[in-house]
């Protein structure tokens, strides 16, 4: 009984925690609603990812962008960990149903 709420629990977790460090690092950018709607956003041209094409890109697309840096959105490759940036990606998917 006790693994199956553990198990229960652990997409909420890491939701919340992909929540919080989207709120801490890539919300002044990307926005709260993920729209790019920020004066920051609209600086460095932050794509919304509530674009069709930014829906369409697979979860590998969208860490690779997080991890490598596209444009003017810096890497977090060596700043965030694997898990961190997955849980991101996870909560950005969240913005977009």
């Amino acid at each position: 009984m006790v693994l199956t709420i553990a198990a229960c629990t652990l997409p909420t977790f890491a939701q919340n925690t992909g929540a919080a460090t989207y709120t801490s690092k890539c919300q002044m950018c990307h926005g709260a609603d993920g729209t790019g709607n920020t004066p920051a956003g609209k600086a460095m041209k932050a794509p919304s990812f509530l674009s069709p094409a930014t829906v369409k890109e697979s979860n590998a697309d969208l860490i690779a962008v997080t991890k490598n840096g596209k444009g003017k959105m810096p890497a977090y490759a060596g700043k965030l960990t694997d898990a961190e940036i997955k849980d991101i990606i996870a909560h950005v998917r969240t913005l977009q149903k």
